[in-house]
């Protein structure tokens, strides 16, 4: 039985117990990507649609695609302060 979540199966993991998960599935290409099969599998977590063995697996992938995610906007928080000369300048046209 192969569950999906988002693009990553699980069973890539599940015949491969010691495996490392990057090396099986690579992160996603883009930062919405990653957030896309973050919130699939904290959905199937939180359904308790997972067997234990897999439960760890999702696990450690959410870890790794979370620090995929803060990465991504990190950088990009970095090179927003490089054009906007070291200081963040407030959005014009906000509706609040």
């Amino acid at each position: 039985m192969e569950q999906l979540c988002g693009t990553f199966p699980l069973q890539i993991f599940m015949s491969k117990p010691k495996s490392n998960p990057s090396k099986d599935h690579p992160l996603p290409e883009t930062y919405e990507l990653a957030v896309k099969e973050l919130e699939d599998l904290v959905r199937q977590m939180e359904a308790a649609q997972l067997p234990l063995d897999e439960l760890l697996v999702a696990y450690e992938r959410g870890s790794q695609l979370l620090t995929f995610c803060r990465e991504k906007l990190s950088g990009l928080e970095d090179q927003i302060k490089r054009l906007d000369e070291g200081q963040l300048k407030p959005l014009t046209g906000v509706v609040e």
